[in-house]
């Protein structure tokens, strides 16, 4: 009898302020992370519309995160974090697909490997088949909240910048009452940012 096949983890992946602030106010899709928002992504390398050209010079957590998060076979984006990202031209990184949990579609397809879903399951269960036993990268507030909200995502990977935004969009206000009980499975130092990684509980 074979073995199973290997399936990976559906994990959030955000850099976050301490105040919980994971972009600055008037964002949009002109400007994505809001006003003082990159602040948040100050971890990471300036770069182009490579992906590859973000990862964190010099090795060490940074890079080791990056990475990982590079390394994941699909993603599932929040609508307004994919608009935001002007759809990353259909092509997050290295041509996995894409997929957009939305309760309407457009009439127009969305871009390159990119595709809406209307059903929460449904959009997870596709992005984990195309993932092929790797992890799936799950990105943006929206996201986070229904996936959560349906049992759906298995891990939370925060990247938590000393600083206080004050103002701008937190990652969990959308969430409805009741408590999300999270295990924290490492914690990793880089360079002026906090790497945690949490599982969501069963049941939580």
């Amino acid at each position: 009898m074979s073995a199973a096949a290997p399936t990976g983890k559906v994990r959030l992946y955000m850099s976050m302020s301490v105040d919980g602030f994971i972009a600055g106010p008037d964002d949009g899709p002109d400007h994505g992370l809001g006003v003082g928002g990159e602040r948040l992504h100050a971890w990471l390398r300036d770069g182009g519309v490579d992906p590859d050209s973000h990862r964190p010079s010099g090795g060490g957590p940074d890079a080791e995160v990056f990475d990982e998060m590079i390394a994941t076979g699909a993603v599932v984006a929040g609508r307004r974090t994919f608009e935001h990202g002007r759809g990353w031209g259909g092509d997050h990184h290295d041509g996995v697909p894409v997929f957009v949990p939305t309760r309407s579609v457009f009439n127009q397809p969305a871009p390159g490997h990119a595709r809406y879903v209307t059903d929460v399951a449904s959009c997870v269960a596709q992005a984990r088949e195309a993932a092929g036993g790797r992890d799936v990268l799950v990105h943006g507030a929206a996201a986070a909240q229904a996936l959560l909200q349906a049992r759906q995502l298995d891990e939370i990977e925060l990247q938590l910048v000393p600083v206080l935004l004050g103002r701008g969009r937190r990652l969990f206000d959308g969430l409805p009452p009741g408590h999300v009980e999270l295990e924290l499975l490492r914690a990793l130092q880089g360079s002026d940012v906090l790497h945690l990684r949490y599982r969501v509980q069963a049941g939580g």
